[in-house]
Parts: structure tokens; sequence; C-alpha cells
């Protein structure tokens, strides 16, 4: 048992999986720039904002069974319920993000090529990561299931009822559509990867709650990750894999599991 320090940087909304082990991901980075997985998190939790990006957390962890799980940063809280969960001060974003970009852009990857080669490096296994494409070229709006399927809704309670909450008092609400980036790599390659992290699942949620329609909600989805994230910020993503698609090495296990966005610096003119 460790009692670790982190900084909470990543929570994805309930994504449903073969295994409810991958139900939902929160990640962070310890002060060393050292990524921690942690699971399961009460979903609980994530709906009432106990985790909240950027905030500094104490939690007594253990390293899960690599059995289940052999990606070097996957730990188990060593009380399910997180009782010893303490919650400590907030990076705020003075000076356009200065000290979450010390912790959170120490070690950035330029090429997913060779971050997909150190995720199959057996003496790395690197599952979580900083990434920044060389240029973003879309962002992409899909249609998706309306509804969780029965089995994933019995994933989530099977999660409920290790973590000792009641599933029926979250409401979780499926979102319907499918959202992703569409990139070009540092080696030139075109890659599309969907996004999965809380923050665009709550933004697609409250844009339809000032929508008179699903269409309008959606463009202010856009507007929002494109207008503003794309033009107007340095956006990097946060990159992790799914257990599934690592264990099989599949031809780009990671998925964004959480976005990063400082404003642009503008740069002096020399005369």
């Amino acid at each position: 048992m460790e009692r670790k320090k982190i900084l909470i940087t990543v929570t994805t909304y309930p994504l449903p999986s073969n295994k409810y082990q991958e139900l939902v991901c929160t990640a962070g980075l310890t002060e060393k720039g050292e990524w921690i997985r942690i699971y399961p998190v009460p979903l609980s939790k994530l709906v009432n904002n106990r985790f909240r990006k950027y905030y500094w957390i104490e939690i007594n962890l253990k390293k899960r069974d690599s059995y289940k799980d052999f990606r070097p940063e996957s730990f188990n809280p060593v009380d399910a319920s997180m009782s010893d969960l303490k919650i400590l001060d907030q990076i705020k974003t003075k000076s356009n993000w200065l000290l979450r970009k010390e912790l959170c852009l120490k070690n950035v990857y330029i090429s997913l090529t060779k971050l997909i080669e150190d995720a199959y490096d057996k003496d790395k296994s690197v599952s979580l990561a900083t990434y920044k494409p060389k240029r973003i070229v879309d962002f992409v709006i899909e249609e998706d299931e309306r509804d969780w399927k029965k089995e994933w809704k019995e994933q989530m309670k099977q999660l409920c009822l290790f973590t000792g909450e009641e599933f029926e008092k979250l409401d979780i609400k499926k979102v319907p559509y499918k959202f992703s980036y569409r990139f070009i790599d540092e080696d030139g390659t075109r890659r599309k990867i969907m996004i999965e992290d809380w923050e665009i699942g709550q933004l697609y949620w409250n844009c339809i709650k000032t929508s008179a329609s699903e269409e309008e909600a959606l463009k202010k989805v856009r507007a929002r990750c494109w207008d503003y994230l794309v033009e107007q910020c340095d956006l990097h993503f946060f990159l992790g894999t799914t257990l599934q698609w690592h264990r099989r090495k599949g031809s780009n296990p990671f998925v964004i599991i959480g976005l990063f966005y400082p404003q642009k610096e503008k740069q002096l003119k020399l005369f």
C-alpha cells in the first residue's frame, strides 16, 4: 500500500466494455510527472464532482493485479469506498496555465507512432501519455445508440455493487453521439481518435439544456471543440489505452481521455 499524491487531469465518461474494469478511467500525475490510473472510482464521486480536474488528492493505492491489468500505471484504491480520499488545493489557470504546463507538459509525445511502439515495448508498456498532434484537421460528430444496452447497464450495476452504490440513483445518461478529432501525426499519417472524457459528455448535456434542438446543441459543441479549443488554444491530448486493445496489440490502442488547452501564446513581432 502506498499513500499517493496525484493531480487529477482525467475523468472519462462511463463507457461500457466487454469487461466492466474499463468503464471509467480516472488518472493524473504525481509531483514527479508520473502517470497514475485509478480504478475503480465510485461513479457517485464523478457524478457529484468529487474528482475535479487539476485538484491534488491524496489516497491509499495498491498496484493492480498484473494478471488483470498489466499496464504499469494502473492502481486500485485500497478502500473501495475511498473513505481515505483527501482533496487538497487546486492548480489554477493563472499566467495561461503556467503551473499546469510545468507538470502536464513535462513529457510530451509528438509522434503517435512512437507512442504506440512504447506501448508495446515490454519494458515500457506506456498506457497514459500527453500527446501533441502536428495539425488538427477536423472535429467529427457521429450518431450513436440512444440508450445503454441491457448488458452494459448490468456491467455498470456490477461496478456500483463493488463500490457500494445504487446505480439507479445516479441517473447517468447515454450520450447519443460519438465525438472525435481527425489530425495529422508528426510522420504525416492521418489519424482519427475518439474523445471519451467526462467533460465532453457534460458539455453535450449542458448544450442540450440551453438549446431548442439537438442540432443547435451540436453546433454549440462544435463551436467549443473546434472554434475555441482548436482555433484559439494550444490543444494537447491526454491519451490512454483501453486494456482490451492494448492486450491484443491493436493498430492503435489509444483513445483521447482528456484535453489540455491553454491559450495560444502570442508571438512578438521582430522589427
